[in-house]
């Protein structure tokens, strides 16, 4: 499939309520229990043009800009809770950003009776198999993990509505490309394909020209991020400081409530092991689960 047309909608200054943006009681319900008050500026263009127009969309825009929301809104409204097919697939570069979105997807959904399937490398093959036994309207995963499934029958996208490529140039820094390719050359032709990247590479525009339909691009200004409102500060000290400087930070404020990320699974461990010795109230949160 080529691209038609593709036409640049520049993000509008004026931000609607939610409730005009077309959304159910439901997701409004849903919606205000996460404490969403306004739309973001490409939530209030995205999520109307995925209920009612039928082109495909390329969404440039960065991390923070509430594009989560933006997909999985419409998306959510869009799907048939009586189907058990798979309906929507959510390619995501990282395991990381898969069981962000499928939380978050979760978060949104309130009462629609429509299961997220995160599927991503580390974690255990057969149980991923079980899972998929079960009726799944919305996949998101991981390119790698995702084929093992379709080439083992596991995932049939036959009846997909929504393809959705999140963070498609990181993807592409991993070298995902052609497992992309190879996904949707597996899935229902007249789907939906929604492309989100911060940065529009050559590879990238080849990708959305070769398997999209006529499109409509969809960009946020950079000072319409919804990072802005989070002030960013960093430390350089020694390895065998850090620790003693992560305590002195959360020693500062009277109630610290927060992330901490660490690189891998070992090391989420045994950070969260030297702060409990020290008396803090810390879980650890990782891949094995707990």
């Amino acid at each position: 499939m080529e691209t038609n047309e593709t036409k640049t909608q520049e993000t509008p200054a004026q931000v609607t309520s939610f409730a005009d943006l077309g959304l159910s009681d439901v997701l409004l319900t849903a919606l205000e229990k996460k404490g969403f008050e306004k739309p973001s500026p490409i939530q209030a263009d995205i999520i109307p043009i995925i209920l009612n127009d039928e082109r495909d969309i390329v969404g440039q825009a960065q991390t923070g800009t509430g594009k989560t929301a933006a997909f999985g809104l419409p998306v959510l409204e869009k799907l048939d809770e009586s189907s058990s097919a798979i309906q929507a697939l959510v390619l995501t570069p990282t395991r990381e950003l898969t069981l962000q979105v499928a939380d978050e997807l979760n978060g949104l959904r309130g009462m629609k009776q429509i299961k997220i399937t995160p599927i991503y490398g580390g974690q255990s093959f057969e149980r991923q198999k079980k899972q998929l036994q079960r009726p799944s309207g919305i996949i998101v995963g991981t390119p790698g993990r995702l084929i093992d499934h379709i080439k083992r029958g596991n995932i049939d996208l036959s009846e997909l509505k929504f393809a959705v490529l999140d963070e498609a140039d990181e993807m592409l820094t991993a070298g995902f490309v052609e497992d992309i390719e190879w996904i949707l050359s597996k899935t229902n032709p007249e789907r939906k394909t929604l492309l989100f990247s911060a940065t529009m590479p050559a590879p990238i525009a080849k990708l959305a020209k070769e398997y999209m339909k006529e499109s409509v691009t969809v960009s946020t200004k950079r000072e319409t991020l919804t990072t802005s409102l989070t002030e960013q500060i960093y430390f350089e000290v020694r390895e065998s400081d850090k620790l003693e400087a992560l305590c002195r930070i959360i020693d500062v404020e009277d109630e610290f409530y927060g992330l901490i990320f660490c690189r891998t699974k070992r090391d989420v461990d045994a950070v969260a092991e030297k702060l409990i010795h020290r008396g803090y109230d810390v879980e650890a949160m990782h891949g094995d689960f707990s």
